[in-house]
């Protein structure tokens, strides 16, 4: 959904702002979940997707979901940072979004279509809400240097109408966007390489957004050990052991040894 309304625009600049003091707090009972095809509670997705990169039709759909552990009122939106790893140096092309002359630049797409059969994730936003990816790009935050060039971060924004403005209800998982990649340039004439490559991607955090940014809420880790990530063509060894998170470089040298 790359051209939304004005509301979301203003919203989506506003969320993708640094603003430590509207940061909000850091819910540790809260929790993200990241699954291939279907929203994590609905225990039908998958963690791990293969594929055979034989085709440039159809698609992959990454189902992003998040759980408050109190109640929260007048909910206008969310921001998420979803960060790939390739086990591949650099990023392959088939992997490489977003930017002007990018192999497969207009191949992710977000949309906020939760599945009319789930019953167990709730859309946060009654199917109120819209957005985009704001950004996708090379980043050093939180990684050590030699790791750059073999990840991506992706931030994205969704936001309702001031009309439309949600409460929210603690331990239910509400469905929060659909990251759709389609399978354009895999194969034939102007093919990306590096469909084959096995990447990881981690749902590092949703920022659950309220009217009064004081009650804002950081949302980060899995409700169950590794649901905040997945993986693609392999498991690029355990994510848990690839620096996904802020680590100290001490900690960093340990997982090598």
């Amino acid at each position: 959904m790359r051209r939304v309304q004005a509301w979301v625009t203003v919203l989506a600049g506003a969320l993708l702002a640094e603003a430590p003091a509207h940061a909000g707090y850091r819910s540790p009972g809260s929790n993200v979940n990241l699954s291939w095809s279907r929203c994590h509670g609905e225990g039908v997705g998958t963690q791990d997707r293969a594929f055979a990169c034989d085709t440039n039709a159809g698609f992959e759909v990454l189902v992003a979901s998040f759980q408050l552990d109190a109640p929260l009122a007048q909910v206008g939106g969310n921001e998420a940072v979803l960060d790939l790893i390739s086990l591949d140096d650099p990023v392959p092309a088939w992997w490489d979004f977003e930017n002007a002359g990018a192999c497969r630049q207009y191949s992710p797409e977000i949309n906020t279509a939760a599945d009319a059969s789930d019953v167990v994730c709730v859309d946060w936003a009654q199917g109120g809400s819209a957005g985009g990816i704001g950004a996708y790009a090379q980043s050093g935050f939180g990684y050590p240097y030699y790791m750059m060039t073999r990840r991506r971060r992706m931030t994205i924004a969704l936001g309702v109408p001031p009309s439309a403005l949600q409460e929210l209800q603690a331990n239910t998982e509400y469905f929060a966007f659909n990251l759709v990649i389609d399978h354009a340039k895999t194969v034939g004439p102007g093919a990306c390489s590096g469909c084959s490559g096995s990447v990881c991607l981690v749902l590092q955090s949703i920022r659950v957004i309220s009217s009064d940014l004081a009650n804002n809420v950081f949302l980060s880790g899995g409700t169950t050990p590794g649901s905040d990530m997945v993986h693609w063509q392999g498991t690029v060894g355990d994510c848990n052991l690839v620096p996904v998170k802020n680590k100290t470089w001490g900690e960093v040298k340990a997982l090598y040894r």
